[in-house]
């Protein structure tokens, strides 16, 4: 599904699979979350000269639908249509014979690009690499919890992660996962029980920046889908159960030119490397929302968790907030650890990539190598990383650099649904209060 290959003008590059009767046709919102409408394939040309109306509010609205006024789309204006047009070939879906899948791409009614579509923030980034000659490559691992959805509980007990026999146990499900999401055209490399009971992770092979957040938005969107098959609820949801391992999405970056890796030097990190590496670590802290985007987002922010507390580096170091993988000059790249697995990664990837462009561009040096415990006092390189979302939305409401990115309209957006989230939660009375107060005050 090479989202970048195709000639969004002709409705011939779209030409459905033998036997289709219907296509899903969808888009990230504000969240990463595929939305979008099912469509009958005699529909389908029309679909692809003249695009589906759907409201704007798909991308102004939160994870649980709920709309408020935004710069772009309110309340004043009605929420006014856009078009969805596909952007992908559409694909057999495996395990619903007839459907076919697709992804689509945002426009307005005049034909221009929907300026709240997270995705074009990336595409921005990816545009600015290319004029610098460079190819952004990106792979992704993300972890998530299979739940009975009628108890809403891991499927299984005790943390056996890596286990074999567990990975055997739990193959009626990741096996699919993996054979049936891999012929949809989103190549993945393996899966693993995680360090929880019902939890695991899915790596998908590194490819072009945008490809790659193409297909987390997808692969995120299969995999509830395909799980339901089996009986089964799958989440993304960052912290689902607060004395268990989080789900964490890890990317891993490395910045190519004319089929050569600018990040290794014979199997080593480059000095190309090191000045991406230091821009990410300039701006780690301050572009926190970008992958935590939700009070329970924050609660993976702990010591001695694997999710990173600083803004640290350090060679193949899981305690640190980059983490430098070397060996064949093809493998050498630079691991960030603090992202949630229910983020966009549209906005995580950019912000990411700018910061590292910024490197380059402006030759910034890293601090020192952390070389033992990240966690530890003393260890938090250039300082410690937010680890509520309090801080988070103070920091990015300060951050020019984030604005520029993301754009004025995408980073108010952001925001506004980060501090309507703080008071959701705030506004609540939770069962530790009840189970350690009612009784006894």
């Amino acid at each position: 599904m090479d989202s970048s290959s195709y000639d969004t003008s002709a409705a011939t590059a779209f030409i459905l699979p033998p036997g289709t009767h219907t296509v899903a046709l969808g888009i990230g919102d504000l969240n990463g979350i595929m939305r979008g409408k099912r469509i009958p394939a005699t529909h389908w040309g029309t679909i692809c000269k003249g695009g589906n109306a759907v409201s704007i509010a798909m991308l102004a609205m939160d994870m649980t639908c709920d709309v408020w006024d935004t710069p772009y789309v309110n309340f004043n204006n009605g929420f006014p249509d856009m078009h969805l047009f596909p952007l992908t070939a559409p694909v057999p879906v495996p395990w619903e014979p007839g459907v076919a899948f697709c992804l689509g791409r945002a426009e307005g009614m005049d034909h221009k690009p929907v300026p709240i579509d997270p995705r074009a923030a990336l595409v921005k980034q990816i545009e600015r690499a290319t004029a610098m000659g460079l190819t952004i490559m990106c792979g992704t691992e993300l972890e998530f919890y299979l739940l009975n959805p009628e108890t809403m509980q891991p499927v299984e007990k005790g943390i056996q992660v890596y286990s074999l026999a567990r990975a055997a146990q739990n193959e009626y499900v990741l096996g699919p996962i993996r054979q049936m999401i891999d012929e949809m055209g989103i190549p993945i490399e393996q899966s693993n029980p995680e360090y929880a009971a019902g939890q695991a992770e899915v790596n998908i092979r590194y490819g072009e920046a945008l490809e790659s957040a193409d297909r987390v938005i997808m692969f995120r969107n299969l995999v509830k889908e395909l799980v339901q098959t089996k009986g089964l609820l799958a989440t993304f949801m960052a912290k689902p159960f607060i004395d268990q391992s989080g789900n964490g999405f890890h990317t891993h970056y490395s910045v190519w030119k004319d089929g050569k890796n600018l990040f290794a030097d014979h199997g080593k990190l480059s000095r190309t490397g090191l000045t991406f590496l230091a821009g990410l670590q300039k701006r780690m802290a301050e572009i926190t929302l970008a992958g935590s985007t939700t009070p329970n987002a924050m609660r993976r922010r702990r010591s001695y968790t694997f999710c990173p507390t600083a803004a640290n580096w350090g060679y193949d170091n899981r305690t640190v907030g980059l983490r430098v993988l070397e060996g064949t000059d093809s493998a050498v790249r630079i691991e960030k650890r603090d992202a949630a697995a229910d983020c966009n990664p549209y906005y995580l990837l950019a912000c990411d990539i700018a910061a590292g462009l910024d490197g380059i561009e402006q030759g910034l040096e890293p601090t020192a190598p952390c070389l033992g415990d990240g966690y530890a006092p003393g260890a938090e390189g250039v300082g410690k990383l937010p680890t509520d979302l309090t801080s988070a939305v103070t920091l990015a409401e300060s951050s020019d650099f984030m604005k520029q990115v993301l754009g004025e309209e995408r980073h108010t957006i952001l925001v506004q649904q980060a501090k309507r989230e703080i008071e959701f939660v705030a506004a609540q009375v939770t069962r530790v209060e009840i189970e350690r107060y009612m009784r006894n005050f």
